[in-house]
C-alpha cells in the first residue's frame, strides 16, 4: 500500500470508524457491465443456432450479430447460463517438436473417420505443412486409400511443387509391417511408397500418436468446427461439402490458424516431369502372354498393332491403374495402349479429340 492511500484510509478510520473501511463499490453496478438484453440475446444465439460450437468457434461468429465482447465475457456468460462446462486443469506440460523452418520442408498427411454430417460418417483426408500449418489439401472420401493419398499428392505437388518429405501414419497403404506394432520395411514399399521413391520425396513413418501431435490437433479443430459449418450451409451430401471445404471454408481456416514460418523464403520446387497421373498410380508389372494380351485383374488387355514390334510375347511389360479407373500397358518409357475401366481398348485418336 502506499503512504497516500494509508493516509487516506487512516482518515476515514477516524472519520466513520469501521464503516468507513467498507469497500464503497459494494452494491454498486459496474458502468462496463454489459445490458441485460444482450446477454440474453448471446444465450439465445448459443441456444438455438449455436448449440454445438465450441466457444472460441461461437465467439468469432458474435461480431456477424452486431455483438463485440470478448472472449473471456462470452465464455464467462455462457459458464454461469450452465451452457458451457468449465475447463478441467491442464495436464503436465509437454514440450512440442519444434517446426520446420521454412514451407515445403516436410508435410503431414492422415486420414480422419468422423460424423461430419448428421449420419454420415466419411473419411477427411489433409496434407498440411509443418512449418506453418497451412492445409494445401483437404477433401471427403468414403474410405482412406492408396488412391486418396495418390489424388492428394496431384493436388499438392501440381499446385506448389516437389516437396522434401512426408510424414505420415503407419497405415497398409503408406507401409508394409511385418510384425504388428513392429517396424516397418524398409526394403518392400508400398505403391505410395514406390511413387514418391520415384519422385525424391522421403516416407518418414510415425510410430506413436505422439509423435503425429499435430495433425492431431489440427483434427481437433477441424472436427470442432467443420460439422457445424456444414450444419449452417444446409450440406449433407459429398460433393457439396468437398466443394464447400475447397472454396469458403479452407481460405478461412488457414487465414485464422496458419502461423509465420521461422524463415522466409519455400523449400517448394517445381514440378517439371513426366504427368504426376503417370507416377502418382497404381503399377505392377505383367509378362505378356501368347497371344499378345496383358491379363490385369480378371481383365484381359489386348496390345494393339505397333509398327515398332510385331508382338511383346513374353516381355515384360507395366499396367498403370489411374485414379479414374481407366487402364494403360507401357514397355519401359513407352505407353502402348490405353483402356477402360473395364479392359476395352481406348482409340488415341479419340481420346486426343
Amino acid at each position: 500500500m502506499s503512504v497516500s492511500s494509508f493516509f487516506r484510509w487512516r482518515r476515514r478510520y477516524e472519520a466513520e470508524g469501521e464503516a468507513g473501511l467498507v469497500d464503497r463499490r459494494i452494491g454498486k453496478a459496474n458502468a462496463r457491465r454489459a445490458p441485460v438484453d444482450e446477454t440474453m440475446a448471446v444465450i439465445t444465439l448459443f441456444k438455438t443456432e449455436y448449440f454445438d460450437f465450441t466457444v472460441k468457434h461461437f465467439h468469432e461468429k458474435l461480431a456477424g450479430h452486431g455483438i463485440h465482447r470478448s472472449y473471456t465475457w462470452t465464455k464467462t456468460a455462457l459458464q454461469r447460463a450452465g451452457l458451457v462446462e468449465r475447463a478441467k486443469k491442464r495436464g503436465q506440460h509437454r514440450r512440442k517438436r519444434p517446426r520446420k523452418p521454412m514451407v515445403g520442408m516436410m508435410l503431414h498427411q492422415d486420414g480422419s473417420r468422423h460424423e461430419w454430417v448428421p449420419g454420415q460418417v466419411w473419411d477427411m483426408i489433409v496434407t498440411m505443412d509443418d512449418a506453418d500449418g497451412r492445409i494445401y489439401s483437404a477433401f471427403f472420401v468414403a474410405e482412406e486409400g492408396t488412391n486418396s493419398t495418390f489424388r492428394a499428392l496431384i493436388e499438392v505437388i501440381g499446385g506448389w511443387g516437389l516437396f522434401g518429405s512426408l510424414y505420415a501414419d503407419r497405415g497398409s497403404h503408406y507401409w508394409q509391417t511385418p510384425e504388428a506394432g513392429g517396424k516397418v520395411s524398409e526394403t518392400a514399399p508400398t505403391q505410395v511408397g514406390r511413387a514418391l521413391g520415384q519422385l525424391d520425396i522421403e516416407l518418414i513413418p510415425a510410430y506413436s500418436p505422439e509423435a503425429r501431435g499435430r495433425s492431431e490437433r489440427m483434427f481437433g479443430t477441424l472436427q470442432n468446427r467443420l460439422p457445424q459449418e456444414l450444419r449452417l450451409a444446409g450440406i449433407t451430401d459429398m460433393a457439396a461439402a468437398n466443394r464447400f471445404l475447397a472454396e469458403t471454408f479452407l481460405p478461412e481456416h488457414n487465414r485464422r490458424f496458419c502461423v509465420e514460418p521461422a524463415e522466409p523464403g519455400s523449400a517448394f520446387i517445381p514440378y517439371r516431369g513426366r504427368p504426376l497421373e503417370d507416377i502418382l498410380c497404381v503399377q505392377e508389372e505383367r509378362v505378356v502372354g501368347n497371344d499378345n494380351t496383358v491379363r490385369y485383374h480378371r481383365r484381359v488387355l489386348q496390345i494393339p498393332a505397333d509398327r515398332h514390334r510385331h508382338h511383346y510375347v513374353k516381355s515384360t511389360v507395366r499396367v498403370h491403374e489411374y485414379l479414374d479407373g481407366t487402364l494403360a500397358i507401357f514397355h519401359g518409357p513407352r505407353c502402348l495402349a490405353h483402356y477402360t475401366a473395364d479392359g476395352t481398348p481406348i482409340d488415341r485418336q479419340e481420346a486426343a479429340a
